[in-house]
């Protein structure tokens, strides 16, 4: 099994180019799998943890409702977005900067065969770097990402999540709000759930600015524990 992750920080990026890009991965690993299978041969299967930040966008993943957008195409124009209906799970989602955005391209055989796991060790990650800054957030029950005050009329989410799974391969990931501008979110109805609210770190901490670099590598940290990987750094330009 190979715990070796590579990573990329691809700064910021255009989404459909970081999709198109992460299909290339996505398919290489699926790719050396099935010739393993029909060659009856042992090759090591690769990963990749892929770190983004996104000009403003919209998704709706493969289960979602389009009635979750609330503007039209002529007001997306109006504020510099774009939108993709995309092959994850879960509902709209928006990314913009501000926002780390994680693609982790794992081929779970390496790991653990269990995409449950997989998303309460994604969650885990971000709850473990979120106590690092003195927030207590948690999961909420059926409702997969990262939240604060769960249980309470003031529930709010930091960090939305969903994925894409195919022969315990991944793609996409997680959406962990920073420093994010989040009038943006008025424009559609979080993952669908029309009573909660969203939040972002530099306004959990009542700081201008958090330094997203610092988040990074505690979120890195924590991956690698739960994962038991090691983090191999690519400075390649995708």
């Amino acid at each position: 099994m190979n715990k070796e992750v590579i990573l990329t920080d691809l700064g910021l990026k255009d989404y459909k180019d970081t999709w198109d890009y992460q299909e290339l991965l996505f398919k290489s690993v699926l790719d050396t799998k099935i010739k393993n299978r029909r060659e009856e041969l042992s090759l090591a299967t690769k990963n990749y943890f892929l770190f983004v930040e996104h000009p403003h966008v919209y998704t709706l993943g493969k289960s979602g409702d389009m009635n979750n957008l609330l503007v039209d195409e002529i007001q997306l124009q109006k504020k510099g977005a774009t939108f993709y209906k995309i092959n994850r799970g879960g509902d709209i989602t928006y990314h913009g900067p501000g926002q780390i955005v994680g693609y982790p391209i794992l081929d779970l055989d390496n790991f653990f065969t269990d995409i449950h796991k997989y998303l309460r060790f994604l969650e885990e990650m971000v709850i473990l770097t979120l106590a690092e800054y003195g927030l207590k957030a948690e999961r909420s029950q059926g409702e997969t990402g990262v939240w604060l005050d769960v249980g309470t009329p003031f529930a709010r989410k930091i960090c939305a999540m969903g994925v894409r799974a195919s022969r315990w391969v991944t793609m996409h990931g997680f959406a962990l709000n920073i420093n994010a501008d989040l009038g943006y979110f008025d424009l559609m109805i979080p993952c669908g759930i029309r009573d909660k609210a969203v939040t972002s770190l530099n306004v959990e901490l009542g700081k201008k600015e958090v330094d997203i670099e610092e988040v990074k590598e505690k979120l890195l940290k924590h991956f690698s524990v739960l994962f038991e990987a090691k983090l191999i750094k690519d400075k390649t330009e995708a």
